[in-house]
């Protein structure tokens, strides 16, 4: 009887089940960059149990920090914005493969969904927008490319981030070498917009601050920022020039974690992705929280552009994945000096 009352107290929660064995699940090491990891964490806990420890950095310390301990990883689930960092990642075997939670998911997922299942998305955002601030800029004057952004109006009031420091801005960089034809024809771009007088930021937070106080006119950053600013009713205008990409964020659980956290760190994702964890990331506050979801019966800000009304463009992660550490180490010394 004793056997049978253990069965049956087997218990499903939303998208997460949870076994009562007497065993206690496996904590997790949760690597995040994320704005709102905090609270989808807490409330993963208190639904299932099962504690996070949650080390909280930008992407690119986040992405050193993992490479630093590759042979002796101390996380168990690493969550970024930007595929190419995690395909990176992946290509040194350093994440599990051939996983994907069983959920409803949409057809913006299908652009953003790694074929091998060496990462899993959690939503999708855009790389590569402007943000500019009507205050000082009249809608007939509004930047409609990088390259109305070498003109000489525009001299020393274009800023964006860093992205060997802000995670969203090497997809955005990336985007743009792409849109352009290749590499060099994107350092050129971006060494002419130093020399018109481009600021950079470690991350968009001082970048919009910046924007919305006038020190500069125009923000090249994530889609997320623009939602936040309009949320906010700040005086921006949102523009989605050529080159603007789809920037998803993604999850990626390490390939040397014990089989119990490697259980513990999947229950993560799958209530990240239930309806219950997408209300928790949707209503957070944080403008990481503005994203397009890419599950059924879950719809993104009233205030984001729907996607379809957007030319975006996907960014391989295939080929790009593999030059981050080079592209940025080149902005860095070239363009954040």
């Amino acid at each position: 009887m004793r056997k049978y009352a253990l069965i049956a107290a087997t218990v499903s929660i939303g998208a997460v089940s949870l076994t009562a064995f007497g065993q206690t699940p496996a904590p997790i090491v949760l690597y995040s960059a994320i704005g709102y990891g905090q609270k989808v964490a807490d409330g993963f806990t208190k639904l299932t149990g099962i504690p996070v420890k949650l080390v909280d950095l930008s992407t690119g310390p986040l992405v050193a920090k993992v490479q630093a301990e590759k042979q002796n990883p101390q996380w168990n689930l690493a969550w970024f914005d930007g595929a190419e960092a995690m395909r990176d990642l992946a290509n040194q075997g350093m994440l599990l493969k051939g996983w994907e939670p069983n959920v409803k998911w949409n057809a913006l997922s299908k652009k953003v969904r790694p074929s091998d299942k060496a990462y899993i998305p959690g939503g999708v955002t855009l790389a590569g927008v402007f943000l500019v601030n009507t205050k000082l800029v009249p809608e007939d004057k509004t930047p409609t490319s990088w390259q109305d952004l070498l003109k000489p109006e525009w001299k020393g009031l274009v800023g964006m981030p860093n992205p060997a420091v802000s995670g969203p801005t090497y997809p955005l960089v990336a985007g743009l070498m792409q849109s352009l034809g290749s590499e060099s024809a994107g350092k050129a771009l971006l060494t002419s917009l130093k020399a018109n007088g481009l600021k950079t930021f470690d991350t968009g937070g001082p970048l919009v601050k910046q924007l919305y106080a006038g020190a500069i006119a125009v923000a090249a950053t994530q889609s997320t920022r623009g939602v936040a600013g309009l949320v906010a009713k700040e005086a921006v205008r949102v523009v989605f020039p050529k080159g603007v990409s789809l920037l998803p964020s993604d999850f990626g659980i390490s390939a040397k974690g014990t089989p119990e956290a490697q259980e513990s760190a999947k229950k993560f994702i799958e209530y990240f992705l239930s309806v219950e964890g997408q209300k928790v990331a949707l209503g957070s506050g944080d403008s990481d929280g503005y994203y397009y979801p890419i599950i059924e019966g879950v719809s993104a800000n009233a205030l984001a552009t729907p996607l379809e009304k957007i030319k975006y463009q996907s960014v391989d992660p295939n080929f790009w994945g593999p030059r981050e550490a080079a592209i940025n180490t080149w902005f860095a010394n070239t363009i954040a000096r």
